[in-house]
């Protein structure tokens, strides 16, 4: 149901006159409750001052990529229309004051208005349509412009219980998103002891039962913090069920492991422990082999004010650090901020596809490139794209993915959307491991996935059959997708 399921009813014309008023029955429904609540809700600084951030955000990461508008593509004319609607909330609130207090910022602030809405008038072609010079050359600088106004006024100081950092001139800053937001209630705020602590323990086998893992088994640093394997092994040599996915930006998650089954980081780690295949060991024990390292026992001193007697402090530690591991510096995030002109023309038009025409970005979200969905980051998103058992595509893989929760038909196969970040550096790729390369992956989706290869998928959640891709234009998205690497991913502690 919504405003995109009748979006598509009108548009493709493959829903019948009875379910077309059932859907419109439902929205409306749904828009009277809305309203209803909205109207018991004043409008305050606050609520003005994040609901414009969320707006900014949603225009770059939802509305020019097609998100929006699935089928019909007037995201590009709807931009248009929040950007000259932006203006016009400014002039009946703001405007005065910054007039008063900043006229220069006032007449740049309406400039970069006026000249993003008319790149969006005269660039209304879909396919075509520069998403990286319009980010770069027009948004970014509204951006800056709006935060500088907003502190200008000195009506509002930012909240950190929100997802942006309300004080970063972009939304491709290395500190753009507040790593608070995302963060388990019970681990908020760690110390540097704390952090460098949990690095220390991440390498260490001695926390797995069979002293014979580590978190670092796995997430190998130097592979991205994936392993360059299908399949890792167990504690016992067999295979896992699922391939390692990096844990670089895994922070900015509201679900982990492939199939989504833990809500936080801290269960995520403690899954692991548990798990008789990883770990084996008891979150509510303390392994005691840990602290035949006298180092331990003043670091777990110094960090937690005591020497555990359960491994919850422990996770607690990793958890922090594989919080610090995020990379917002690759050659993307440079060119994209304005601070470096390197994009190859290949380059940039692999980011205008995956934004664009190849409908990467409608689950990849910009620019953390994962399922958390913008502009709320509430949740993240699973799919059902029909994975392949082999590389040869002959044979549909029979993990069953989220299934296993509700036992619904329309859950089987169903996995969150991963990050790309760092993506050439973390084949081989899919839950299975099944693709070596970028170049399968890329003719996997141009294929239209699994349902286009010929599966049986009656709940395939991809927005199209089939990309259509040239060859070229595959070669540039991979172009793209390699800029993704970030230069540095340690945390300094």
């Amino acid at each position: 149901m919504g405003l995109q399921k009748i979006e598509e009813s009108i548009y493709e014309e493959a829903t019948s006159l009875t379910d077309f008023e059932q859907e419109l029955y439902v929205t409306k429904g749904l828009f009277s409750v809305l309203l209803s609540n909205i109207e018991q809700r004043p409008v305050t600084i606050q609520r003005f001052f994040i609901a414009t951030h969320q707006q900014l955000f949603r225009i770059i990461s939802l509305a020019i990529t097609g998100f929006d508008t699935p089928v019909s593509h007037l995201g590009l004319e709807e931009s248009k229309s929040s950007l000259e609607s932006l203006v016009f909330i400014y002039d009946h609130s703001l405007a005065p004051i910054i007039k008063a207090q900043n006229e220069v910022l006032d007449i740049r602030f309406r400039k970069t208005i006026t000249q993003a809405t008319s790149y969006l008038e005269n660039h209304t072609d879909f396919d075509t349509f520069d998403r990286f010079v319009f980010i770069r050359d027009y948004m970014n600088p509204i951006t800056g412009h709006w935060v500088k106004i907003r502190q200008q006024s000195q009506l509002w100081e930012p909240v950190t219980s929100e997802p942006f950092n309300f004080d970063a001139p972009t939304f491709f800053e290395d500190n753009s998103f507040n790593i608070g937001y995302f963060t388990p209630a019970t681990n908020l705020n760690p110390t540097r002891k704390q952090i460098a602590l949990g690095k220390k323990l991440f390498f260490d086998k001695r926390l797995s039962t069979s002293n014979s893992m580590s978190c670092a088994t796995c997430h190998i640093p130097e592979k991205g913090y994936a392993d360059g394997m299908a399949l890792n092994p167990d504690n016992k040599g067999r295979p896992l069920q699922r391939n390692t996915p990096t844990l670089i930006n895994s922070v900015f998650q509201q679900s982990f492991f492939w199939d989504g089954r833990s809500e936080s980081i801290i269960d995520q780690i403690s899954s692991v422990f548990t798990n008789d295949k990883e770990f084996a060991s008891n979150v509510h024990e303390f392994s005691e082999a840990i602290l035949e390292d006298p180092t331990y026992v003043s670091e777990f001193k110094t960090a937690f004010g005591k020497t555990p007697t359960k491994n919850t402090e422990l996770i607690k530690a990793i958890s922090s650090y594989i919080s610090t591991l995020n990379g917002f510096n690759s050659k993307f995030d440079r060119n994209i901020r304005g601070e470096e002109n390197t994009f190859t023309a290949e380059e940039t038009l692999g980011l205008n596809l995956f934004m664009g025409k190849a409908l990467c970005a409608t689950c990849h979200f910009m620019p953390l490139t994962n399922g958390t969905v913008p502009p709320f980051f509430k949740e993240t998103e699973r799919e059902v794209i029909g994975t392949p058992k082999t590389a040869d595509n002959k044979t549909l893989d029979d993990d069953l993915g989220f299934y296993w929760k509700y036992q619904e038909p329309l859950h089987k196969g169903l996995f969150k959307t991963p990050t790309l970040r760092n993506v050439a550096l973390t084949a081989p790729y899919m839950h299975n491991g099944v693709y070596s390369t970028l170049e399968e992956v890329l003719n996997f989706y141009n294929l239209g996935g699994g349902s286009g290869m010929g599966f049986d998928l009656k709940y395939q959640t991809l927005p199209f059959s089939a990309l259509n891709l040239t060859e070229a234009e595959q070669k540039a998205i991979i172009a793209y997708l390699k800029t993704l690497n970030d230069s540095e991913v340690e945390t300094p502690y």
